[in-house]
């Protein structure tokens, strides 16, 4: 039979704050378990598949360090230690086992926040895109470590007051014999910026050893669909000596990236290059290899569709269209086309009578397909996405920024000579 008396002692120990405290943990440590166990497993998270913004980030060379942990690996564990040493806080544990406790709490909480705005400056300045699950996971983070900081300030009180007043005879022991501060004043901040240091030196081990400018990359056994690059979308001349299949999709942030950098690329290789457009669209509409339900890829069939209309309807014009729906108008940020500006764009370009008669044409259907089978060709463990460059056999899935780095992965990943 629980008493009130037992009822208030447990009020004292477990305060609801801990509760919070103890909640946070475990959202986070639940959310970071789930996303190594995926990354392990060459699985995507729901709403991850294919290029979208989160698997863009969860599959980027930052989500390891040095290539061989998972971050994600790294925080469940830290996690995991936060919520062992809260059980070790209350009034009833032992003063140097609990001083212990909310030391080794104050670090990891500082190495949580640290750790959380590194990976958000990551994911907005390098990536560029952010993931929903990992954003959760940080702003959970920072929510635990601030609360953290803050109940370990309070602790600058008086042990003895902390006390169940049914135990005078405690109290008096306590006072006279305990160490007056559990914490002492400002051993809160000074624990809690060891942590963002270590956090610091995670990242500054994570820039050391810089990530490779290929997500992933592969050799497939399979022979890919044979194209005929005269009668197909293409960037660069038909006759150039070597042609570089590129996988995309309208609404692939990363595509645009790289698919703006293609000029220059030809450029550099002094006309010897061409890259063929193949729209592999990350919808399951028209793309049997990628899950249902994805809303960020809704329009991505219709829109491929547009585009390759507007090819067989003119084929001068398929330029204008193309660089048309990866540039961005304004801000600092690019957004993918609606499917209705894409159609009056389409039909502005070509006529609307030009542009019905070629969506009509059952090879737009047959190009995607075929263009769909050479993404299925390179699935790797479960695991696809765009933008895809293929050179003969050799496939990767590029993490670039500028051309330089397009050029040295053609060269030295899909083997694409220079000269």
């Amino acid at each position: 039979m629980v008493t009130h008396e037992d009822s208030k002692n447990l009020q004292i120990s477990w305060p609801f704050w801990r509760f919070i405290l103890l909640g946070l943990n475990i959202l986070a440590l639940i959310l970071s378990t789930v996303l190594s166990w995926h990354y392990l497993q060459g699985g995507s998270m729901i709403g991850c598949s294919g290029g979208s913004p989160c698997n863009q980030v969860l599959n980027s060379p930052w989500s390891m360090i040095a290539g061989i942990l998972p971050v994600t690996g790294l925080s469940a564990g830290v996690y995991l230690a936060i919520m062992v040493a809260s059980f070790y806080i209350g009034p009833t544990t032992e003063t140097p086992v609990r001083r212990i406790a909310w030391s080794a709490m104050l670090m990891l909480a500082g190495s949580v926040a640290g750790s959380a705005v590194w990976f958000t400056i990551i994911q907005k300045w390098i990536i560029g895109d952010f993931c929903l699950y990992c954003l959760t996971t940080h702003i959970t983070g920072l929510l635990l470590a601030a609360l953290v900081i803050w109940r370990a300030m309070k602790e600058l009180n008086n042990y003895s007051e902390e006390i169940p007043p049914a135990n005078p005879a405690i109290i008096q022991n306590v006072s006279t014999a305990a160490p007056k501060y559990i914490i002492r004043p400002f051993s809160p901040v000074i624990l809690a910026l060891i942590g963002v240091a270590l956090a610091g030196v995670m990242a500054a081990f994570q820039i050391v050893f810089t990530p490779a400018i290929v997500y992933r990359e592969g050799h497939s056994q399979n022979i890919f669909s044979s194209i005929d690059y005269h009668s197909v979308p293409i960037i660069g001349s038909p006759d150039a000596p070597y042609t570089v299949t590129f996988l995309f999709d309208y609404q692939c942030s990363h595509c645009q990236r790289v698919h703006l950098m293609l000029d220059e690329t030809i450029r550099r290789f002094r006309g010897k290059l061409a890259f063929a457009l193949c729209p592999a669209p990350l919808n399951s509409q028209c793309n049997p290899y990628i899950p249902g339900g994805l809303d960020n890829f809704k329009n991505s069939c219709e829109l491929a569709e547009i585009g390759l209309a507007v090819w067989l309807a003119n084929r001068g014009a398929y330029s204008s269209f193309d660089n048309w729906m990866f540039t961005f108008e304004s801000g600092d940020r690019w957004y993918p086309r609606s499917l209705e500006s894409a159609r009056t764009k389409a039909v502005e370009l070509v006529g609307q009578s030009r542009f019905d008669a070629a969506r009509t044409d059952p090879w737009i259907g047959q190009y995607m397909h075929n263009s769909v089978q050479i993404y299925g060709q390179t699935i790797q463990n479960g695991r696809g996405g765009v933008p895809k460059l293929i050179f003969g056999s050799h496939w990767i899935i590029p993490g670039i920024n500028k051309a330089d780095d397009l050029v040295r992965i053609l060269q030295n990943n899909l083997k694409v000579p220079m000269h």
